[in-house]
C-alpha cells in the first residue's frame, strides 16, 4: 500500500488540543508531505508522525520536523506507539506486515513479531501494556486473491512483545480495531461493530473477558485514547452510515471526562479521519492531546 499523499489544494496541519483551557492550536502546517497519528515523547518535548513510510519528530519549541532514519525498517504505516522506556518505538510495517522495535532516536530496527502469529498475518499495532511486556493489535488476515487485497478478518489480539505468545481476543468475526491499555493494564480499550453493526467503543479484560459497550450513539467512533492519568480519553466521530475510517470525511474529537463515556461531548471539527488520531497522542500531563486535520483551502 502506498504512502498517502495529499491532493491538489490540500494541506496537513499538526494541531494541539488543551483539554483545560479549551483552546486548538496549529503548531505545524504544510503542503508538501501528508503526515499522520502522532504519538506525544514522555519529555514532552516532541510529536514522532509518519509520512512517506518514514518516521519523523516534530520539534514543538524550535517548530522543526525532521526524519528519524533507520537500518532494517521496511516502510511503515500509521501505527506506531512508544515504548514505556520512552527510549524505543514499535512501529507497523507496511512491507511485510510486522511488527518492529527501534530506537526513538533511530539506528538498527528488529522485528518481534511473527514468531507465533498465524502465517499470512498482517499486524497493525495500536497498544503496548504499561510493563512494556505485551502488545495489542489487529490481525488481519487478506484475501491474497484478491488484487486490492481485500480484508477478510481483522480482531484484536495480543502477542509479548518478543514475539511469543499469541492469542486472539476477539471471535465475533464483527471487525475491530485500535486496541489500547488503560494506564493501569487492567482493561484494553478498542472499537468494534459488534454491538450495533457501526463502530462504537467498548472495552475488554486483556484476557478477552469482561467486553462492555461505552459508547451508544449514531456516530461511527473509533480509535479510544486514554490520557495517562486515566482520567481523560478522546475518540474519532465520523458521520453515521460511514464504512470503516476512511480519510477525508467531516469528523470531530470527543471528549471524555472522568470516565462518563455517556457524556463524551465533541471539542474539535474539521476534515480529516484517516491519519488523524490513529494512536495515542496525549501529552505526559494528561491536558493536552495532538492531532492531524487535512483542511482544502
Amino acid at each position: 500500500m502506498p504512502a498517502r499523499t495529499l491532493a491538489p489544494g490540500q494541506r496537513c496541519e499538526i494541531r494541539v488540543f488543551d483539554v483545560v483551557s479549551g483552546t486548538d492550536t496549529c503548531v505545524y502546517t504544510t503542503r508538501e508531505r501528508l503526515l499522520e497519528a502522532p504519538n506525544w515523547t514522555l519529555a514532552g518535548d516532541a510529536l514522532i508522525l509518519n509520512g512517506d513510510d518514514l518516521l519523523w519528530r516534530f520539534d514543538l519549541a524550535q517548530g522543526r520536523l525532521t526524519q528519524i532514519a533507520y537500518e532494517g525498517l521496511p516502510p511503515i504505516n500509521n501505527d506506531h506507539v512508544l515504548d514505556p522506556d520512552g527510549v524505543h518505538i514499535f512501529l507497523s510495517a507496511n512491507g511485510d506486515g510486522q511488527i518492529y522495535r527501534a530506537p526513538l532516536a533511530g539506528g538498527q530496527a528488529t522485528c518481534v513479531t511473527g514468531a507465533s502469529s498465524p502465517a499470512g498475518m498482517v499486524h497493525f499495532l495500536h497498544g503496548v501494556s504499561p510493563d512494556g511486556r505485551e502488545l495489542a493489535f489487529v490481525g488481519v488476515i487478506v484475501d491474497e486473491n484478491d488484487p486490492n487485497r481485500r480484508f477478510l478478518s481483522a480482531e484484536i489480539c495480543t502477542v509479548a512483545s518478543d514475539g511469543n505468545g499469541f492469542r486472539q481476543l476477539t471471535t465475533s468475526g464483527h471487525p475491530a480495531d485500535g486496541p489500547e491499555y488503560s494506564p493501569n493494564g487492567a482493561w484494553l480499550y478498542f472499537n468494534t461493530e459488534a454491538f450495533s453493526g457501526h463502530a462504537q467503543i467498548a472495552r475488554m479484560r486483556p484476557d478477552g473477558s469482561g467486553a462492555e459497550r461505552l459508547t451508544h450513539s449514531d456516530t461511527v467512533d473509533w480509535f479510544p485514547h486514554l490520557a495517562p492519568d486515566g482520567n481523560r480519553a478522546v475518540y474519532l466521530a465520523y458521520p453515521p452510515g460511514t464504512k470503516g475510517h476512511p480519510a477525508d470525511k467531516p469528523v470531530a474529537l470527543h471528549l471524555v471526562e472522568g470516565g462518563r463515556w455517556e457524556a463524551a461531548k465533541p471539542v474539535a471539527r474539521f476534515t480529516g479521519g484517516q491519519g488523524t488520531i490513529n494512536v495515542n497522542s496525549w501529552g505526559p500531563d494528561s491536558t493536552r492531546f495532538a492531532y492531524v486535520a487535512y483542511p482544502s483551502s
